[in-house]
């Protein structure tokens, strides 16, 4: 399929609050943009919203926990797309619980989906990005990866992690063109995050020095900027975006 001389940019956890905002800023600043999903009915639903506001976003089924899956996935996005010059490791998930009373089913499920995740879509796309000599990797780590955070070992290491290995990766494949770099985001008025109770909110909010939470289109600007050909000398970095939540 021709993508018209487009980047394609993938997005995984493409239809959560952070991902949908992604994707329509990646789309407004002209990639082409496909996501991944797991429930069928909420992709279905999540399309038909996207139609709605006049952004036409395709999604590919795969679990992000999965290597074999990621690479099913990757294929048939090449095939039918094209290959993949943007790849945005956004998918996530919490299990929070002090450490002393944690399961190892909730440690290995944030491991799995925050982490491993990176790897599993990360090495499918890594070859051909050196190959063409172009890539962007952005990896959505956390303000809880830099500082920690109460009830939160399995998420602040999965999180700590990724900007691990984006120092790395990155090191690696500088020579190729490719950039890889994190954004660590502190407290996002999400749907997740205003689900919170009020009152709890209103702590959250009252620790962050520019007293409100962050926007969804706030860190999808600085995707759309980390992913564009201007930000060549970008690299190995982890941008913080928490409203002087956590400075250092």
């Amino acid at each position: 399929m021709d993508k018209n001389n487009k980047r394609i940019a993938l997005v995984t956890g493409a239809t959560g609050g952070l991902g949908t905002a992604m994707c329509e800023q990646l789309a407004k600043d002209g990639y082409h943009v496909v996501g991944n999903y797991r429930s069928k009915q909420k992709a279905d639903e999540w399309m038909e919203a996207m139609k709605n506001n006049g952004f036409n976003i395709e999604l590919f089924e795969g679990d992000v926990c999965s290597f074999d899956s990621m690479g099913a996935m990757v294929s048939s996005i090449e095939k039918e797309i094209g290959p993949i010059d943007i790849l945005v490791n956004n998918a996530g998930i919490t299990r929070d619980g002090r450490f002393a009373k944690m399961s190892l089913d909730d440690w290995n499920a944030v491991i799995n989906t925050n982490l491993n995740s990176v790897f599993n879509v990360t090495r499918h796309v890594i070859n051909g990005m050196i190959e063409r000599q172009f890539g962007r990797i952005i990896n959505i780590s956390s303000v809880n990866g830099q500082r920690g955070q109460f009830g939160q070992t399995n998420y602040s290491a999965a999180k700590a992690g990724m900007h691990g290995f984006t120092k790395t990766l990155a090191m690696e494949v500088a020579k190729y063109g490719i950039t890889v770099n994190t954004i660590s985001p502190g407290y996002i008025g999400t749907d997740m995050v205003m689900a919170v109770p009020e009152k709890v909110r209103e702590q959250i909010v009252a620790q962050i020095p520019m007293g409100r939470l962050g926007g969804t289109n706030e860190v999808a600007y600085l995707v759309s900027f980390l992913a564009s050909d201007a930000t060549s000398f970008v690299t190995g970095a982890n941008y913080s975006i928490n409203g002087g939540q956590h400075v250092y």
